[in-house]
């Protein structure tokens, strides 16, 4: 018998962050945003979700600027005003079905491939001028374009609260721009922005602090975050707990709600034991070890309720079963983070949260890489 769950549906409250309940919907690039507008697709395939019970909405990547940010065709922004207009209508729709939203501001930074834009002479922006380790492909960022690149953050997190949005989310992990800025591999600045944590944490402090600054005090502001890279799926970019202090306590300190800690696995432990200042935390996940550290609430995810990662998309035939819940609710009882973020399982199936509130158990669905390819 499955263990019940009755805590992924219990109500979560910490300081400005409120959510009906534990389940997060993960961000996901969709691309079905012709002209980087949201179209009234967009706006159901949301609202299905909130209808559905899902306790907070995050949206797939949302791209601050029209030039440098945004290298994947149809993903949407939020420049145009017909942009914003059709981003007005999600948060319209989710609130109206009871649910909450937060727009996840996604700079692509070196994994824009210009190629695919509608300005290929524009060169693409990252810390040092890399997409891999020790591979430049362009010239570093100059001090105007980090000022330019923290100013549209701020711009975005600001529309976001004027659309009606419940939160927003600085997209910080999986090499993208902020991203290339913290992991040292891909770092190597000698300025302000570079060398040891203060540097490379500066330009999401700048962000955060402006942004706090901007939409007050009861606007949610969270940041998602990785370990792992696009380029290594097992780097470290926090080596020890120690490390990991120095870059998330400035950002908690510069006024982030909630740290959303992105890993592959959900339950698999962030350090190794015998790694120095772990001890007896060896089990905790990188949620864990934010929460721990800073004492902010935090979303975990990683392949929550299906049997394969999300590699498996890559798969021969890219599917994934249905998954047991219990080690998950072990975790969330044991308070080792507050809420849980859905990806795939929710891409396929905009009942997920209801049917497993509902003990629908026999109704989960296969994922399958078919998902990808529509707005279910």
């Amino acid at each position: 018998m499955p263990k019940p769950v009755d805590i992924l549906f219990t109500p979560f409250e910490s300081g400005n962050l409120s959510v009906p309940n534990r389940i997060v919907m993960a961000p996901m690039t969709r691309s079905f945003s012709p002209g980087h507008v949201p179209n009234d697709d967009v706006v159901a395939y949301y609202r299905r979700r909130a209808e559905a019970g899902v306790g907070l909405i995050l949206s797939e990547g949302v791209s601050p600027n029209a030039t440098t940010a945004t290298g994947t065709p149809n993903v949407p922004n939020i420049v145009f005003d017909e942009a914003k207009a059709g981003w007005g209508k999600v948060a319209d729709a989710v609130t109206a079905a009871g649910g909450k939203m937060g727009l996840q501001i996604w700079h692509e930074g070196p994994f824009r491939n210009p190629a695919k834009t509608e300005h290929p002479e524009v060169p693409s922006w990252s810390a040092s001028g890399f997409k891999m380790p020790d591979k430049t492909l362009w010239e570093p960022m100059n001090e105007a374009e980090i000022e330019t690149a923290i100013t549209e953050f701020v711009d975005a997190i600001v529309s976001a609260k004027e659309l009606g949005f419940y939160c927003a989310e600085i997209h910080g992990a999986h090499s993208y721009l902020i991203d290339s800025f913290f992991w040292d591999k891909t770092n190597l600045r000698d300025d302000r922005w570079g060398g040891a944590w203060e540097g490379r944490t500066r330009m999401a402090v700048e962000i955060i602090s402006r942004a706090r600054a901007a939409v007050g005090a009861d606007f949610p502001i969270l940041i998602r975050l990785s370990q792992w890279k696009q380029q290594d799926f097992k780097a470290l970019a926090a080596a020890t707990p120690a490390e990991l202090e120095k870059w998330l306590t400035p950002l908690a300190e510069a006024g982030v709600d909630a740290f959303h800690c992105s890993q592959r696995r959900f339950w698999e432990p962030t350090f190794e034991v015998g790694i120095e200042g772990v001890g007896g935390d060896a089990h905790l996940n990188f949620a864990g070890w934010a929460k721990k550290i800073t004492g902010k609430p935090s979303i975990s995810v990683g392949s929550v309720g299906l049997s394969g990662e999300f590699t498996a998309i890559y798969g021969p035939d890219g599917t994934s079963e249905p998954a047991s819940l219990d080690g998950l609710v072990d975790r969330m009882q044991a308070g080792e983070f507050d809420l849980i973020a859905v990806g795939r399982a929710l891409l396929q199936d905009a009942e997920w949260a209801e049917k497993i509130r509902t003990g629908r158990n026999d109704e989960l669905m296969t994922f399958t890489k078919d998902a990808l390819a529509a707005l279910n």
